[in-house]
């Protein structure tokens, strides 16, 4: 009886990434080796490195996949055609809170950019878009290099804490930082984040971002209008 052969699926680096994708999404990034991708993919690891030579390289390609969600989020990444002075500020939120609703379907995501930073093409042409949005507003070049600095990861759609809050603290680490700090203890006793799906880390839920964003385009708009002409 001749011997069935196995029919594999037909690896291309796009199947890779939309599988490595769906893995992360599932089981978070750690979950994400070159074995479990593997497995997930139904072929042998030695199978992906002729597309993706190692892991750096499939975070990297991921960050360009999320980025190509974020231009179809946004509706390209160009700037709005009628941005102006009186509305770069409005279009400018509209693009980085896009960026930030498609952070939230992928939580893994800052952290790997923390890590690896941003800097493919498809992230470039997001960052290209920002500075449009601002120089279509009246921003001098200098003015916007200095914004840029000012937003920092906002751009991308997430805050970058330094310290490890993904958790609210519990009572009794209350009342051990309250001898040590009893104003900090008081105010994290009181601060409630109860909206888990638009959280990407305890101090960066929905409400926090758009308040700390709103501040910072607020005082961008009082230094672009006091621009000398």
């Amino acid at each position: 009886m001749p011997q069935r052969s196995v029919v594999r699926p037909q690896l291309t680096r796009e199947s890779v990434l939309q599988a490595a994708l769906q893995l992360a999404d599932r089981d978070g990034i750690e979950a994400l080796t070159m074995r479990a991708l593997a497995e997930q993919l139904g072929v042998e690891a030695m199978s992906i490195y002729y597309h993706l030579p190692n892991k750096d390289a499939i975070l990297d390609g991921l960050v360009e996949v999320v980025f190509a969600e974020i231009d179809h989020e946004v509706g390209g990444f160009a700037p709005p055609p009628a941005t102006d002075a009186s509305s770069w500020a409005p279009a400018l939120r509209e693009r980085i809170l896009g960026a930030r609703s498609v952070q939230l379907r992928h939580p893994w995501l800052p952290n790997v950019m923390n890590a690896r930073g941003a800097s493919g093409p498809n992230a470039m042409r997001h960052v290209d878009g920002v500075v449009g949005i601002m120089r279509a507003g009246g921003m001098s070049h200098d003015l916007i290099h200095h914004s840029l600095h000012a937003i920092g990861s906002r751009m991308y759609g997430y805050v970058q804490e330094l310290s490890d809050d993904g958790a609210a603290p519990a009572p009794l680490e209350l009342e051990h930082l309250a001898a040590l700090a009893p104003h900090l203890a008081a105010m994290l006793a009181e601060v409630v984040h109860d909206d888990p799906e638009s959280t990407l880390g305890w101090c960066d839920d929905q409400t926090e971002f758009e308040f700390g964003l709103d501040l910072l385009l607020e005082g961008l708009e009082r230094r672009r209008a006091a621009q000398p002409n």
